[in-house]
């Protein structure tokens, strides 16, 4: 048993497999980078489609009020009504505008740095 350990420690024929193996495993995270960016990109893609769902939801409501009068003419209970119309949002279903601010140079203003 021994003999073959020794044998094995003084073998250095798998080198070369060991320069393929790593090899192999850069491109294979390499790949596995960029498939994980585009699950990544299709997650997003799903949220965003779940997110446009639930601002499409229209949550308008209305219902009347009621009134009770007694016996006698008198007002007993009552209850108002009431509404909502519910609008569109500003960003629902990817109707924003969103743009970036004008670039700004940095230092103090007048070009002198006091340098």
């Amino acid at each position: 048993m021994t003999s073959v350990f020794a044998a094995l420690l003084r073998d250095e024929a798998g080198f070369i497999i060991s320069a393929e193996l790593v090899l192999v495993a850069t491109l294979l995270v390499i790949g596995l980078i960029v498939g994980l960016s585009e699950v990544q990109y299709a997650v997003v893609q799903e949220l965003n489609d779940v997110a446009d769902a639930i601002g499409a939801l229209n949550q308008s409501y209305c219902f009347s009020g009621f009134h009770a009068c007694k016996s006698n003419g008198a007002l007993k209970s009552s209850f108002a009504g009431s509404a909502f119309t519910d609008t569109a949002d500003e960003c629902d279903n990817n109707q924003c505008q969103i743009t970036c601010d004008a670039p700004v140079a940095e230092g103090p203003k007048g070009g002198h740095h006091g340098w």
